[in-house]
């Protein structure tokens, strides 16, 4: 006989364990649990059988798998916070006696952790790093635009103030970014970053409200991993970029409220480079002296031919032996960082596929830089062509981040902060001017500005969105905005599309053209009496051929015996003044043809009725066996996304009507 076993210790419920559990095994508080799994990405599991696995008691509660906890005993961060319990009563103590020089020795050696550790077990490649840092820009990205408050410490604001704008001028010198929305939560961006999409949410810059009932202290942990997480990924991305990380910062342009523009882009082993000194098209230049200027395409191809032996290349400008002294030189200069050009590869760089000799069937592949250069990619020079001055009132760090993404140029007024490259919108070279106030009354324009285009901040998001240069005459100032859509599409399928066309517009609009022909007709006053009669005349025949459609219409819908829908349409007729007789006529004839109709369709449908009722009976009674076999967690999640699916469907329906009302309206009003 076997040996008898306690109830509980076996089978999948014991897997698990509740928190009190949990925190009694790790013997740490409940608030360095929480950090202990913030930090460590462990999270509560569902057991098979809450009541089983809390041994009968149905009480809510959260519950942990036990090899997580064993995962975080093996944790060295657990003695770092052992010891900072030991450090607190220490320096409790010894304030409490007044030793301040005992008080000073444990400040210093006060106990600190990293972790560095933790992001490298968490995220064992660069790529899962960089696909799971959409929530740590958010989180750096709202701490950037919160005010100092007694819960949350400068130090923190300030480190996610630099890493907001490390990720916006990395960004903006890559030319990474794909699509923004202005929503009423704030600003969302999309940059795509080595292939991968990354899309985060930036607040307006208000003045934000401290909310009272938020753990800052929960906040605080995540925020604490986040800078850890966002430190390794953006030394990474400024590395393969060739710039030096982190990038210094002008203090002065700091002082003076340049915001990005403070921080200065310097190559490995080179100078900071001023962001509007070059509109980073990637042309770099050589001077061979003489007057004497090669590009750096020029250059490239010069390496090749001479690298390459008998290999064809485009002649270059200039001697061959110009190109050849400066080459020491010339390969020093970095090349451009917004994009790959495929022209100034080496040939030599072709992946060539060999063969595998264990498994000859398959193919190798391998990521080199032409298939990176032959990736798809969106207009990175939208704006390279304009030269943008934002006024006062528009939101300048929003726009300044999309135009230079875009390879734009952009100014703005003094008061908005030092170091714009444009004093004023009178300048010669501004070819837009980005403004969000009305027009100025008279509506004369002066002649400087009839030389540029007045738009307003809504253009340039939607012409990245479009990915071409809209009009501007629809965003001119002073005008009606056109609707703002999403650039992320619909919420799943089944929802509603802005774009997609409504079905029922069409007849909508048709029957606003005959009321409004109708109306047009009603209101004319003429003092010819001819030409009233003949008028009226045409009234009463359009009536009686509204009245036959009317009554057609409404005898052909209906079964010709219901007296509900004969009476309808007799009344449709007696409104539109159709005569008595010419009324019966018509039903008569539309009755007729109904039964026509019917019975020929008769001997086609008897057959199929009965197989269409059984064929439905036995879809509903299968649905209802296939639920029944299910368990009861299941059956409620499936009943949920019925739920979901009929709700989704009714606010798409909702929708389509409120843009049908719209259209109908716009039509009367004539716009």
């Amino acid at each position: 006989m076997g040996r008898e076993l306690k109830k509980g210790t076996k089978g999948p419920n014991s897997k698990y364990i509740t928190r009190t559990k949990a925190i009694r095994k790790l013997q740490i508080s409940l608030n360095d649990f929480r950090r202990l799994c913030i930090l460590k990405g462990i999270v509560p599991r569902e057991p098979p059988s809450r009541k089983k696995a809390n041994h009968g008691n149905t009480a809510p509660t959260s519950f942990y798998h036990v090899k997580d906890i064993t995962y975080l005993a093996h944790e060295p961060i657990i003695a770092k916070l052992r010891e900072h319990k030991i450090f607190l009563r220490r320096m409790s103590r010894a304030m409490g006696k007044q030793e301040w020089g005992r008080a000073k020795a444990l400040e210093e050696s006060r106990p600190r952790y990293t972790l560095d550790h933790i992001v490298k077990e968490r995220y064992p490649t660069f790529i899962d790093a960089l696909r799971d840092i959409d929530d740590a820009l958010c989180c750096v990205v709202l701490g950037a635009s919160l005010s100092q408050h007694r819960r949350i410490p400068k130090a923190d604001l300030d480190d996610c103030a630099r890493l907001a704008a490390e990720w916006q001028l990395y960004v903006t010198h890559t030319r990474s970014l794909r699509k923004s929305f202005l929503s009423i939560k704030g600003v969302y961006y999309q940059a795509e970053v080595q292939g991968e999409n990354v899309t985060w949410v930036e607040p307006y810059q208000f003045l934000q409200k401290i909310p009272m009932d938020v753990d800052f202290r929960v906040m605080r942990s995540f925020l604490e991993f986040y800078k850890t997480l966002l430190g390794f990924v953006f030394y990474k991305l400024y590395t393969d970029a060739g710039l030096v990380y982190p990038p210094p910062l002008d203090v002065k342009k700091e002082a003076a409220g340049s915001g990005v523009d403070a921080y200065r882009l310097q190559p490995v082993g080179g100078a900071p480079v001023d962001q509007e000194e070059t509109k980073t098209t990637g042309k770099k230049k050589v001077e061979l002296g003489g007057g004497k200027v090669l590009t750096g395409r020029q250059v490239q191809k010069a390496i090749v031919s001479m690298e390459v032996d008998g290999e064809e290349t485009e002649e270059v400008e200039g001697n061959p032996k110009d190109v050849a002294a400066p080459l020491a030189t010339a390969k020093a200069v970095p090349t451009s960082t917004q994009a790959l050009d495929t022209d100034t590869l080496p040939s030599t760089e072709e992946f060539i596929a060999q063969p595998s000799k264990t498994d000859p069937s398959t193919s190798s592949t391998l990521l080199t830089l032409h298939a990176l250069a032959n990736l798809p990619n969106s207009n990175t020079k939208l704006f390279e062509p304009y030269v943008f001055f934002v006024s006062r009132e528009s939101p300048r760090h929003i726009l300044e981040f999309v135009i230079r993404s875009f390879g734009g140029v952009v100014g703005w007024p003094a008061s908005c902060g030092g170091g714009s490259p444009i004093e004023s919108e009178d300048d010669e070279r501004v070819t837009h001017v980005i403004i969000d106030r009305p027009l100025p009354e008279g509506g004369v324009l002066s002649e400087g500005r009839r030389r540029r285009k007045y738009v307003q901040p809504q253009w340039v998001v939607d012409s990245v969105n479009a990915g071409k240069v809209l009009l501007e005459d629809a965003y001119a100032q002073g005008r009606t905005l056109p609707p703002h859509l999403s650039p992320f599409g619909a919420e799943g399928e089944g929802a509603y599309d802005p774009l997609a066309p409504v079905p029922g517009m069409e007849e909508a609009l048709r029957e606003v053209d005959e009321e409004m022909e109708d109306d047009e007709e009603d209101s004319e006053d003429d003092d010819d009496m001819e030409m009233e009669e003949e008028k009226e005349e045409e009234k009463t025949k359009k009536r009686h051929r509204r009245g036959k459609k009317a009554a057609a219409s409404a005898v052909n819908v209906s079964n010709p015996t219901d007296a509900d829908a004969v009476r309808k349409a007799e009344l449709e007729a007696e409104r539109l003044g159709i005569e008595p007789a010419e009324f019966d006529k018509v039903l008569e004839k539309a009755a007729k043809n109904k039964n026509r109709d019917v019975e020929e369709e008769e001997g086609d449908d008897e057959d199929d009725e009965e197989p269409k009722k059984i064929e439905t009976t036995k879809g509903a009674s299968e649905e209802n066996m296939a639920k029944m076999l299910l368990s009861s967690k299941k059956r409620k999640l499936y009943n949920l996304m019925k739920r979901t699916n009929a709700r989704k469907e009714e606010e798409k329906v909702k929708l389509q009507k409120k843009k049908i009302e719209i259209a109908k309206q716009k039509k009367k009003s004539g716009r």
